[in-house]
């Protein structure tokens, strides 16, 4: 059992002052360390700033040992274009990625860059924090991904809906919720064009007009259009599959 890991977590409770000044350092160390990162509202993202957040985040409040209880097990960080509904993704693989075990913090890409594009129409937090900047809203993404990934080190498992997790956000980050509430590319569909999955669309598509059903949305909508050579749905009918910038789609009275 990771001793000295678990006993930081299980007796420290910072102040609000506290956590207010180590996440201020940190996000001036970002801009000041990262090759990518240049500005709160930054447009670029490696993820080498991912390994760099994590290192400054259990430095300044773990005392460096979230890595020192990982030991040799590899800690992998990547970006993702395709999650839309999740702000961040940690997973603990065994005997994949062609290693016998490692960890993965995932950030999606996709949420981050549709906040804060000067379009937003509501206040932006995360955890219950409101959010600034685009860092800001990395910060706060990091800061659950890192409670999921010292829950699975030290017990195993981690959930987010679960006393402990509450716990542990609350005291080292003063977390108040445990849910995002950045705005995804489907409540940005519905509000800046009126678009939301089940509606009737029309479209245009190589010159000619579709009439389909928004299946979902993530980066693009996904519309269905009756076709009897496409794939066969649940309903029994054939449909033939596009994928539509929202803002191409003509909702159907």
């Amino acid at each position: 059992m990771p001793a000295n890991l678990l006993h930081i977590v299980e007796s420290t409770t910072l102040d609000a002052d506290d956590i207010a000044a180590r996440t201020k350092r940190i996000h001036a160390l970002l801009l000041s360390k990262s090759k990518y990162i240049d500005k709160p509202n930054f447009t670029k993202i490696h993820p080498t700033d991912l390994a760099l957040l994590f290192a400054e985040y259990d430095r300044q409040f773990f005392d460096g040992q979230i890595k020192n209880t990982l030991g040799t097990i590899p800690l992998h960080f990547g970006l993702s274009k395709r999650m839309t509904s999740s702000g961040g993704k940690t997973v603990h693989y065994i005997g994949k990625k062609n290693e016998k075990e490692c960890y993965e913090i995932s950030v999606s890409t996709a949420i981050l860059f549709g906040c804060f594009d000067g379009k937003d129409h509501r206040p932006i937090s995360g955890s219950g924090i409101v959010c600034r900047d685009r860092l800001d809203a990395l910060q706060r993404i990091m800061e659950h991904e890192l409670v999921h990934l010292i829950e699975m080190v030290v017990w195993e498992k981690s959930s987010c809906s679960k006393p402990r997790f509450h716990s542990i956000t609350r005291r080292f980050f003063g977390h108040t919720e445990n849910k995002h509430q950045l705005i995804t590319p489907k409540e940005k569909a519905l509000v800046q064009f009126g678009i939301k999955p089940g509606m009737v669309v029309r479209f245009r598509f190589d010159g000619e007009e579709h009439t389909g059903v928004v299946n979902r949305i993530n980066k693009r909508a996904t519309v269905l259009v009756e076709d009897r050579r496409g794939q066969r749905y649940s309903d029994g009918k054939h449909y033939a599959k596009f994928y539509v910038p929202v803002q191409m789609l003509e909702a159907v009275e």
